[in-house]
């Protein structure tokens, strides 16, 4: 009899328990990021509140220009509270993906739009390639979508971040709030790494023999470019032209290196360098984070650490 009445003690308590386990099981917030720097930026944000499922869409090294949404992807997004993403070019499936939406409250945050008049439309300088016109195509205004490499940029769309963060959860305002200034002052200190470094450096001109989608960050301090390509074009193979170009620059200007950006494909750089009168001219790395993966994130990569490393790279390539 003692055995049976402590079996329905236990049972109910169970019934008890069920509905606040249920509750706690289910995430407070839900966010969905396209690319690894906002999901690193909100990580930062949202710090160790807790209750909040975060979620990198392109988690696998599939590039921004490329990604195509699969079923669960949109299923994700269709349910979630803050769905962030770059919203350029690259982003033409998130309209339809957001008609799916099944979530009231769901808040879609464009980056491109947060940025306003500080995003910069591509630009093609002397001696890169252009990119072919297909028959047909009408000339559009092309919006260079690699806004997440500036530090400045940074600041700004954390703070957007972050209001929409407090809006969706105002219960946690106060953390977020806390969390973004923590951040911020560390962003502003890097930004003023970048500052005194290029200050300090003996050239200020870069050389990519690849796409450049550093153009925010070489426009915040006062870099001169030149590179095979745009920073969002699809172009993978230079003409002979633009590697002479590129490997008489490199001589002219005395540049002590070719940049590249991440990848296992560097073989334009490196035939500009060995078109150059330096073949020794080492070839150097900066990260654009388009590849980054949760693999990445598991090991310990941040969007800081990665502009750190850039600023290491930068330095080297400037003196």
């Amino acid at each position: 009899m003692k055995k049976i009445m402590a079996l329905l003690l236990i049972a109910a308590l169970l019934c008890a328990l069920t509905p606040v386990l249920a509750e706690q099981a289910q995430p407070r917030l839900r966010v969905v990021t396209t690319i690894f720097p906002i999901y690193d930026w909100t990580r930062q944000i949202v710090g160790d509140t807790g209750g909040v499922e975060l979620t990198l869409l392109l988690d696998s090294g599939v590039d921004l220009h490329s990604f195509q949404p699969t079923a669960q992807d949109i299923m994700r997004i269709a349910t979630c509270d803050l769905f962030v993403y770059v919203g350029g070019e690259s982003d033409e499936w998130v309209e339809d993906a957001l008609k799916e939406a099944v979530n009231p409250k769901l808040q879609a945050l464009s980056l491109l739009e947060a940025l306003g008049d500080r995003v910069k439309e591509e630009e093609l300088v002397e001696g890169m390639e252009a990119e072919e016109e297909e028959e047909g195509d009408e000339e559009e205004t092309e919006y260079d979508e690699h806004v997440w490499l500036s530090l400045r940029n940074a600041k700004v769309l954390c703070g957007v971040i972050a209001d929409a963060l407090c809006a969706a959860d105002p219960g946690h305002a106060e953390a977020y709030r806390a969390n973004l200034a923590a951040y911020d002052q560390q962003l502003q200190d890097l930004d003023e790494r970048y500052s005194a470094a290029v200050a300090g450096a003996a050239l200020k001109t870069v050389l990519f023999g690849d796409r450049f989608p550093f153009r925010y960050l070489a426009d915040d301090y006062g870099l001169i470019y030149y590179a095979a390509f745009a920073g969002c074009s699809a172009e993978t193979e230079a003409s002979f032209r633009t590697i002479a170009f590129l490997a008489a620059k490199a001589d002219e200007l005395g540049l002590p290196a070719v940049l590249t950006i991440e990848g296992a494909n560097h073989r334009i750089a490196e035939t500009v360098v060995q078109a150059s009168q330096d073949a020794a001219r080492p070839v150097l790395v900066m990260d654009s984070m388009q590849g980054t993966t949760m693999n990445d994130v598991n090991d310990g990569v941040t969007y800081l650490s990665v502009m750190e490393n850039n600023l290491r790279v930068l330095t080297e390539a400037l003196n």
